[in-house]
């Protein structure tokens, strides 16, 4: 989906958002007052605060759309996190306003009093907001908008808090049991809960996630399907937003290989990997490696001796100068481990085996799985 049309995706679902939440918020807030039920009202001003929810996400969509300028070369995509931070941020307004309200009538109870029309309203307003969360939801996942997702997800939650309140509602009716203020006190701790949820889910975007699993493989597939290419490593993904995605990562080349040859090899992995995942490669490194027999041999004797260790997850970037008589290759190690003791075990296996080579070892952390 083009950005412009994601836009105006976005905008339009906010908007029809925006409508059916007042709209139950207002019908809401009237069966709430009218029949003293603290429930009832608390549902309302959840919808309220939806509403507004739908305003924020319709004012960071626009925002991130927002052309790339001098101080923003990569775009503002990222204001799209920053709004369904504000977003979260509400709900858990909403939650712990609402628990303080709800703790209120626990210790000074007041008796509901509900009317037919009343009822009828709660229960249209149970399956409105089913609707809305599963059209708003399937719009966020279409558009890959974290916003819609969070509203169409707390929308679902609404309507099962919604019916709560209304067997809350039909069980005072028929029964004369006022469970008002404690199926309050549970709305609110679901709406916290969600709050809480979305603030976290929406910071690890801001601090920068673990690639896709799938998009970092279908990257890599690409790149070593080039016979050229001996590996792909260190792949690096970096998010400004959704859809806007840039890359990098190291080839394994021969030794063989010229300079033109390696220019026309990125430029169509550069090409290629854009136009299957939309990731821009921003750059593509290159790791030597020896095409002749002796170095390869040495290669996989270094790499069985690195890769008994639990901690050393990859080796990579091997190579043998035999003119400065230096060995050197990348390990990726482990979270949790010093590196600098790792690195020191390694060479203190290594070095004895090699006594006419200096080593040069590089320790990489686990980015992509």
């Amino acid at each position: 989906m083009k950005q412009q049309d994601r836009q105006k995706e976005i905008i339009k679902t906010s908007i029809v958002g925006i409508a059916v939440n007042i709209l139950l918020a207002a019908f809401k807030a009237a069966v709430g007052l009218l029949s003293n039920s603290i429930a009832v009202v608390l549902d309302a001003v959840n919808n309220l605060s939806d509403a507004l929810s739908s305003v924020i996400t319709i004012g960071g969509a626009k925002l991130a759309g927002k052309r790339p300028d001098r101080e923003h070369p990569l775009g503002h995509g990222r204001i799209e996190y920053i709004s369904a931070l504000i977003v979260a941020a509400i709900v858990l307004y909403a939650g712990i306003t609402s628990l303080v309200e709800s703790v209120k009538k626990i210790i000074e109870p007041s008796a509901p009093a509900y009317s037919t029309v009343s009822l009828v309203i709660v229960a249209v307003a149970v399956l409105a907001k089913v609707l809305l969360g599963r059209y708003v939801k399937s719009k966020g996942e279409q558009t890959n908008s974290g916003a819609l997702v969070a509203s169409g997800t707390d929308a679902l939650s609404d309507a099962a808090l919604s019916f709560a309140v209304l067997l809350t509602a039909l069980l005072y009716t028929f029964n004369g049991i006022s469970l008002e203020a404690y199926v309050g006190v549970i709305i609110s701790g679901f709406i916290i809960k969600a709050g809480i949820e979305m603030i976290s889910d929406t910071v690890k975007d801001i601090l920068g996630r673990r690639a896709n699993v799938e998009v970092s493989n279908k990257i890599k597939e690409l790149v070593t399907g080039e016979p050229e290419v001996l590996g792909a490593y260190d792949l690096f993904i970096h998010d400004y937003g959704p859809g806007k995605a840039y890359g990098s990562v190291h080839v394994e080349l021969p030794d063989t290989m010229t300079v033109d040859k390696v220019d026309i090899l990125t430029r169509k992995l550069t090409d290629r990997v854009y136009r299957e995942t939309g990731v821009i490669l921003t750059g593509i490194g290159v790791y030597s490696r020896n095409t002749d027999a002796k170095a390869e041999k040495i290669r996989r004797d270094i790499e069985a001796i690195v890769m008994a260790h639990d901690w050393a997850l990859q080796m990579h970037g091997f190579y043998i100068d035999e003119e400065k008589k230096v060995i050197r290759f990348d390990v990726v190690l482990s979270f949790g481990v010093s590196q600098d003791e790792c690195i020191k075990t390694i060479c203190d296996e290594i070095a004895p085996l090699y006594p006419d080579y200096n080593l040069v070892i590089v320790p990489d952390i686990d980015i992509t799985d």
